[in-house]
């Protein structure tokens, strides 16, 4: 079995909720697409083949000193008061909790590498392959896979555990992800492979 780490990225309360700040969006998405069911199941299976899990969550302190006012993604956060580290808008959906044992990633930026643990972590670990689901497949998946390929990571991502804020944008990026990835079902992945 290879030695891998099962990376659930931006899975937050603001982005995943149906109550969240992107409900309208993101949260569309994720219901329609049953990504939370998707994900739990994924989860169980890693944690059943011996799988390490990392939970990536993007955020910023009160007085966002982190977010580059220039971002058109993040000076979002910034005016309307959201991703704020320790809010319930930062917290991991309840569906897919974090356990103990498992690895809390905090970003600032899209990349699950910039300016974070995930690589000690991964040179720790021996880690040789990453398996990655998340939201936004366009953002976070997306970035992590390119990143991790660039690293020599194999890289894995569950297509039916990521959504984009429309249908339109997972379609897209999944087709442009096939380079840098793997693209499979969570169902038909072994995670004890």
């Amino acid at each position: 079995m290879k030695k891998s780490l099962f990376l659930v990225m931006d899975m937050m309360n603001d982005l995943v909720d149906e109550n969240g700040f992107s409900k309208a969006g993101y949260g569309v998405q994720v219901k329609e697409r049953g990504v939370l069911e998707n994900t739990a199941a994924a989860i169980a299976a890693a944690r059943a083949a011996g799988v390490k899990i990392g939970y990536v969550r993007v955020g910023f302190s009160p007085d966002y000193r982190e977010a580059p006012e220039t971002s058109p993604i993040f000076s979002g956060a910034r005016k309307n008061g959201i991703f704020q580290f320790d809010t319930w808008g930062t917290k991991v959906h309840s569906t897919l909790a974090p356990q103990e044992g498992d690895f809390d990633i905090k970003k600032h930026r899209v990349s699950p590498f910039y300016g974070t643990s995930l690589e000690p972590i991964l040179r720790a670990n021996g880690i040789e392959r990453l398996i990655l689901c998340g939201v936004s497949t366009n953002g976070v998946v997306h970035s992590g896979a390119r990143d991790g390929h660039d690293r020599d990571y194999e890289c894995i991502i569950l297509e039916d555990c990521c959504a984009g804020v429309t249908a339109d944008e997972h379609v897209h990026a999944i087709a442009c992800l096939g380079r840098y990835a793997q693209i499979v079902s969570s169902r038909d992945f072994d995670f004890a492979s």
